[in-house]
């Protein structure tokens, strides 16, 4: 059975509960293990062996403390945890803040840090503040992340070389030339050996490479490192695991209560910070995963808090490292496809049984080789994604500021001096109006950019007084916010200019809206959508309800010529938002609302001018104010070329609105149009290849993840279809419609299931037709050799979807289980 399935979210979905309700309750059903737990479990394993090790070799802590850290982040914070598939354990973001701490206060001290900072974890879990956390600018974020990586790979780069590490980032600098003179040839062969390995690995060719790929590349480095040294013979240090009979505890913090209470709080930030971060990347990986959505729930970032703050309080009084959750190996968890929570735990439970009986074979590993390995997550901490990310968002100086400050004063010191930075930058943007004055064939013109505050009231003036007694003088407001301040000094000039014979127009953001005769506070109200000329204002806004999309004018709001007095009068007042401001489909069209300049496809009424006056009205509101707002983003997409996610192929009737309903902006659609939404099977085009080229380049060159093909109520195509007489003269229209025959022939058949929406039956046969049609026109894709291929190999989805245009509604199509089983599409789908 088939079905589409409306995206409504009002609609709480009852727990069906399949026993009869006078039989005795069912027994709770045993802990259930999944083979894909128990895989995806040894290949974390297998990453978290060597990575705890390095890290706790990076630190100057007990190399036991890293096998701590990794065995209780995977038992307690997986177990307790709010993200189920979130590996946690001894984390290369806390390799700085945690080594530091070591040197100043020692070991044990360190370890009743870490208690205390998971107390701090689990006060903050309960008061259920783990949201607010997310509210750190991700520049913030990821400049501490360089930082930490940058000190990271400095540090560990002279235990590469044969040496020794100083405390300082700028003594390792200030060192590192003498240590170059110094090289440890052993050394370096091993940890080149490694580096070589991390790199290569990865990108190994073939079937065979694909096949040796799964085995995790810090496990094949290390591994490989360790068995070349011991056949080789070199002489280096290696890995040395004392007995846990002398493992050491946590004991009560020893030295100055203002550093403690400092060491404390940075331990909590990091951890806290760095896991959240991590918890809500999981569920993204989560959501591409569809097979992994429907049964692994969305992260509860309150209880992971508690989860993490009682694993760092185990950790620590255990004489572990502090835990965090840790980006590399949550993600393999994902990758190698876990199911549950049982994977992490499990995970832990084998980092126990090597940390008991793997440590004759432990004890054979290189340190330069865990160096290696350590220096080169630390290089990947400054990730070029992130940095592309911050600079197109106008965060760079964050970015870099929060960077410079981790690496030469401290975790803690570079946060406060990154988050000083972003209340800069945020400040300056906020207070930076620009405010410009030019003369236009004797009009004098007044452009206000940004917000208008007390602060640029001087200006303002200054700048307003410019034009001249008398004059014709137009203010353009392009602003989201005026405080009083500046509206009083506004009116003020307003009235004094008009006393004297000038006239003042002023025209809003929201295209169209002017004063004629400007008369005080009445003036600036019109800013707000009220013509104060006199002639009938246009109150159509984008995406609102109106009548056919016409703004009407009556007989008496025209002049005797039948034109209006001002063709801007009857354009609407919508705002245009920055993230819809230019349609993403590619598709050539009225700049109307479509395109969300605020101005209406037509005007209407008598002697109202149509047709290419209409067309430069929206283009020239385009121009004015949509794009300086995406003028920057499209030059990025200019410079990087377009890189789609979805192939999204629909019908060119003109009430379907992609990027609308889509909710998408430029670059993420990459859309095909035809009457019909019609997909042509492989050869059966006749002369005509332009749908098998379109999916051809979005599948293999841009690479496309899904296609959609996406119909809607009362096409004009379906309802030619049904009313098609046998032997008519072939149209072009006719010999096009043709490759729907296969769809009304799939409705005819009564072997085959009706497609239908959710809830009700199809109102009509037209509708009934447009159903099936998108059915058959997937099936019509699968047949394309370059949708089949990607399918195979698991890099493409298909959808359906059906827009109903008179209640705004759209409707998924989604896979079943036996035949075509449609499951309604809540808000949890959606958002996941």
């Amino acid at each position: 059975m088939s079905a589409c399935v409306p995206t409504r979210a009002d609609e709480p979905r009852r727990e069906e509960h399949s026993h009869d309700p006078h039989s005795p309750p069912t027994r709770p059903r045993r802990p259930h293990l999944a083979g894909a737990d128990v895989s995806a479990s040894i290949a974390v394993f297998l990453i978290a062996l060597p990575l705890s090790l390095g890290i706790a070799l990076a630190t100057g802590a007990p190399l036991q403390a890293g096998l701590v850290a990794a065995a209780v982040g995977g038992l307690v914070a997986g177990r307790l945890g709010g993200a189920p598939l979130q590996v946690s354990g001894p984390a290369a973001g806390l390799t700085v803040v945690t080594a530091e701490l070591i040197q100043r206060y020692g070991w044990r001290t360190t370890c009743a840090i870490t208690v205390l900072a998971g107390l701090a974890q689990l006060g903050l879990g309960l008061l259920r503040v783990a949201r607010t956390a997310l509210a750190v600018s991700p520049a913030i974020v990821h400049g501490m992340l360089a930082g930490i990586g940058v000190t990271i790979a400095v540090a560990q780069l002279h235990i590469v070389l044969g040496g020794i590490p100083h405390s300082s980032v700028l003594d390792n600098l200030r060192e590192l030339p003498a240590q170059m003179v110094r090289v440890h040839p052993a050394a370096l062969s091993v940890s080149v050996l490694t580096l070589a390995l991390l790199v290569l690995w990865p990108r190994l060719p073939g079937r065979a490479g694909k096949l040796l790929r799964k085995v995790p590349t810090p496990l094949v480095a290390v591994a490989v490192a360790t068995t070349t040294a011991s056949l080789v013979g070199l002489s280096l240090p290696k890995v040395d695991l004392p007995s846990w009979s002398s493992h050491a505890l946590a004991t009560l913090p020893e030295g100055p209560v203002l550093g403690l209470v400092a060491a404390v709080l940075t331990i909590t930030l990091v951890c806290s910070v760095q896991s959240l971060l991590g918890a809500v990347a999981v569920d993204k990986l989560v959501a591409g995963r569809r097979e992994l959505s429907a049964q692994v729930e969305r992260s509860d970032l309150d209880r992971e808090l508690l989860g993490q703050g009682a694993a760092n309080v185990v950790s620590g009084a255990l004489g572990g490292l502090p835990i965090a959750g840790v980006a590399v190996r949550s993600s393999a968890n994902v990758q190698a496809g876990a199911v549950s929570r049982n994977s992490t735990m499990l995970h832990g439970v084998l980092v126990v049984v090597a940390a008991l009986l793997m440590v004759p074979i432990l004890e054979l590993i290189p340190l330069a080789s865990l160096a290696a390995l350590v220096m080169a997550v630390g290089i990947q901490m400054v990730s070029l994604h992130h940095i592309r990310t911050v600079t197109r968002h106008r965060e760079v100086l964050v970015y870099a500021v929060t960077t410079l400050g981790v690496v030469f004063f401290g975790v803690l010191e570079g946060v406060a001096v990154g988050i000083a930075m972003a209340v800069g930058v945020a400040l300056h943007r906020l207070t930076r109006t620009r405010i410009t004055y030019d003369e236009t064939e004797g009009v004098h013109h007044v452009h206000v950019r940004g917000q208008l505050t007390f602060l640029a009231v001087p200006r303002l003036s200054r700048t307003l007084h410019l034009v001249p007694r008398g004059a014709d003088a137009v203010v353009e407001l392009d602003g989201s916010f005026m405080d009083h301040a500046a509206y009083e000094s506004l009116q003020d000039w307003q009235n004094t200019h008009t006393v004297h014979g000038g006239s003042v127009e002023l025209v809003g953001r929201r295209s169209g809206v002017r004063i004629g005769e400007p008369t005080g506070p009445a003036g600036l109200q019109a800013l707000t959508g009220a013509a104060a000329d006199g002639t009938p204002d246009c109150r159509c806004h984008p995406w609102t309800p109106w009548r056919n999309h016409q703004c009407e004018i009556p007989d008496a709001a025209l002049p005797h010529d039948g034109q209006p007095r001002d063709a801007q009068s009857a354009v609407t007042d919508g705002t245009t938002a920055p993230s819809d401001a230019a349609s993403s489909d590619g598709t050539m069209r009225t700049t109307g609302p479509d395109d969300r300049t605020g101005e209406p496809d037509r005007v209407t009424g008598p002697g109202v001018p149509d047709g290419p006056h209409q067309l430069a009205r929206g283009i020239s509101a385009f121009q004015r104010n949509t794009a300086p707002l995406v003028r920057g983003e499209l030059a990025r997409l200019a410079r990087e070329g377009q890189q789609p996610s979805q192939l999204f192929l629909t019908c060119a009737d003109s009430r379907l609105v992609t990027s609308m309903i889509t909710s998408s902006g430029p670059g993420d659609l990459f859309v095909v149009r035809n009457v019909g939404n019609l997909v042509p099977l492989p050869g059966r085009e006749s002369g005509d290849d332009s749908v098998a080229a379109a999916i051809e380049y979005a599948v293999d060159v841009l690479q496309v993840r899904s296609i959609t093909v996406c119909g809607h109520s009362g096409c004009g195509a379906m309802q030619a279809l049904l009313t098609s007489e046998p032997g008519a003269a072939q149209t072009p229209l006719r010999r096009w419609l043709r490759h729907g025959q296969p769809s009304l022939e799939r409705m005819s058949d009564e072997s085959r299931p009706w497609t239908r929406l959710a809830g009700r039956a199809p109102a009509d046969a037209v509708e009934q037709l447009c159903l099936t049609n998108v059915v058959q026109q997937l099936e019509h894709l699968r047949a394309h050799e370059s949708v089949a291929r990607a399918l195979r190999a698991g890099a493409l989805e298909l959808h359906g979807m059906y827009f109903h245009v008179g209640e705004a509604q759209a409707y998924l199509l989604t896979e079943g289980h036996e035949d075509r089983v449609f499951d309604h599409v809540g808000v949890a789908d959606l958002s996941a």
